[in-house]
C-alpha cells in the first residue's frame, strides 16, 4: 500500500513540509503536486497517492510552512505570496527543485488545484524545464504573464465553465497571453461546472465550489492522455 512519506526542505529560512508518495515499481516520471489555498487537503493526498500508484513517483508541496486555520487566514497568506511574482516564483521552484532531487533522471511534470492550478502556470509561464503542467480548476490571471518563447511547458488546463472565481472574460485573456507567447496549450472546458470541481468534499457554505464527479474523472483521464503522450516522446535516460 503506497503511504505519503515527510519530506522536509526550505524556502531560504522557511521550513516547508511536503510529502512524498513512491511507487511500486520504476517510476515513469517525477510529479509535483501543488494544492489548494487550504493548502495540503485529505483530497490532494488521495490525488498524490494515485498518481503513485499509476507509476509516478510524487511530491506533494507546501505554500505556506503551515495550515491555515481557517480560509480566511488561507487568503491573508496566499494574498501576502502573490503580491510579489518573484517571491511566489521563489516558493514554487523550492518544491520543484526538491522533487527534481528525489530522483534527477526522471522526467519533470507538475499538477495543481485551485491556487495550485495557478501556480503550475506560473512555473510554466516563467520558463521552468517541465515536460507538462496540469492545472485543475485553476486560477488563470497573473501579475506577470509569459514571455514570447518563454513556455517549454506541454500545457493541460481542465477548468469549469461556472467558475465565478474565473470568468470568461480571464478566460480569453489567457488564451490570448498563451498565444502571444507561443505556448503549446490545450484547455478543456466543463459546461455548468464550478470551482474545485475534483475535489469529492468541498467546503460547507461556498457557493462557487462544487464537486463534479464526471469532469473529475474526465479532467484525471485527460491528465493520463497527456501525460503518456509527452512520455512516448522523451527521450530514454
Amino acid at each position: 500500500m503506497i503511504r505519503l512519506e515527510p519530506c522536509t526542505y526550505h524556502d531560504g529560512a522557511l521550513a516547508l513540509s511536503g510529502q512524498v508518495a513512491r511507487p511500486n515499481g520504476p517510476a515513469r516520471a517525477a510529479v509535483a503536486v501543488f494544492p489548494t489555498i487550504m493548502n495540503v487537503t485529505p483530497a490532494v493526498e488521495a490525488k498524490a497517492i494515485a498518481l503513485a500508484e499509476a507509476g509516478y513517483l510524487v511530491l506533494v508541496c507546501d505554500f505556506y510552512g503551515a495550515m491555515p486555520s481557517g480560509f480566511d487566514q488561507a487568503m491573508e497568506w496566499a494574498e501576502q505570496l502573490r503580491a510579489d511574482p518573484q517571491r511566489y516564483r521563489q516558493r514554487l521552484y523550492a518544491g520543484l527543485d526538491t522533487m527534481r532531487l528525489l530522483k534527477p533522471s526522471l522526467p519533470a511534470m507538475a499538477i495543481g488545484f485551485c491556487m495550485g492550478g495557478q501556480a503550475v502556470l506560473e512555473l510554466a509561464r516563467d520558463g521552468a524545464d517541465l515536460a507538462a503542467v496540469v492545472s485543475f480548476h485553476g486560477l488563470l490571471d497573473t501579475k506577470a504573464p509569459a514571455e514570447p518563447g518563454a513556455v517549454k511547458a506541454r500545457m493541460l488546463v481542465c477548468h469549469g465553465d461556472a467558475d465565478p472565481l474565473v470568468p470568461r472574460s480571464q478566460v480569453l485573456a489567457f488564451w490570448d497571453e498563451m498565444d502571444r507567447a507561443g505556448a503549446n496549450w490545450h484547455f478543456h472546458a466543463y459546461s455548468g461546472v464550478k470551482h474545485g470541481f475534483a475535489n469529492p468534499s468541498p467546503p460547507p457554505g461556498n457557493a462557487a465550489v462544487d464537486y463534479d464527479k464526471s469532469a473529475d474523472r474526465q479532467s484525471w483521464a485527460a491528465m493520463h492522455a497527456m501525460f503518456d503522450e509527452v512520455l512516448s516522446s522523451a527521450p530514454s535516460t
